[in-house]
């Protein structure tokens, strides 16, 4: 049964998206079998994979509504084995078209049971938000990976996801780990970054991963070109993080 971990951080800009392209991306290139699921609706994630929005007809809108099947919204990327199901700003929509609908937390995981055993991981790049979309990729998950950037403001709102996954835990999702806090946008020169990355080690100990994520101009490139690190310069630094990370989530599964 393939490992659904959701990419997960109610505050925008600490590299939700770049995390979800390029470890599953990573995780393909090291031969498991990924499925990435777009679950914002800048659909950032469709078009970093060189998926034109405009175009998508059948993505996460669909499947949430279960007007599609999972394997229907399937598409298939340039990387090797990585799979997609793509997002349009139609998603926009959904938080308020599941607001009246029964069991609306589990609409993501009863679309998914059908397509589990084909993958060895399927990662939700989850919306900057704690609304119902982050809710149904959390109740779908087995884990949550919480990207943490290494600035002033990076702690801020962490307790306050913290809490909602624990309230998931409680009355969802019983079985929801954190599979790691992980630190994004790491800059060694600066005295802040190294703050921040013994705060978060100090607070969280075991739960921060050993690979952090350093900032790399190659990695803020590659999605303006439609591809993942590994695709657009697998010499990077960028690259070698995200095949580390993957290595750690592949050793800790």
């Amino acid at each position: 049964m393939g490992k659904i971990i959701a990419i997960a951080n109610q505050k925008g800009g600490v590299g939700k998206t770049t995390t979800s392209v390029n470890l599953a991306a990573s995780l393909g290139v090291l031969e498991k079998k990924v499925l990435l699921i777009d679950a914002d609706p800048q659909a950032n994630a469709t078009s970093g994979l060189g998926i034109d929005v405009e175009s998508v007809e059948i993505g996460t809108y669909q499947l949430l509504e279960h007007t599609s099947s999972a394997k229907d919204a399937i598409v298939k990327t340039e990387s090797p084995n990585l799979d997609l199901i793509p997002a349009h700003i139609d998603l926009v929509a959904i938080e308020i078209e599941l607001v009246d609908k029964e069991q609306r937390e589990y609409m993501l995981k009863k679309a998914l049971e059908p397509i589990i055993d084909l993958y060895d991981f399927i990662l939700i790049d989850c919306a900057p938000s704690l609304g119902l979309l982050t809710l149904n990729a959390l109740t779908a998950a087995h884990a949550v990976i919480i990207p943490i950037q290494c600035e002033y403001f990076a702690l801020e709102g962490l307790g306050k996801l913290l809490n909602t996954i624990k309230s998931v835990q409680k009355v969802h999702n019983k079985d929801l780990d954190i599979e790691g806090l992980l630190l994004t946008m790491y800059d060694a020169r600066l005295r802040l970054s190294n703050q921040v990355v013994e705060e978060v080690q100090k607070h969280f100990n075991e739960m921060v991963f050993e690979t952090i994520i350093q900032r790399n101009v190659r990695l803020s490139e590659a999605p303006s070109f439609g591809e993942s690190i590994i695709n657009y310069d697998a010499s990077s630094k960028g690259a070698s993080n995200y095949l580390s990370l993957a290595n750690e989530v592949i050793q800790k599964n």
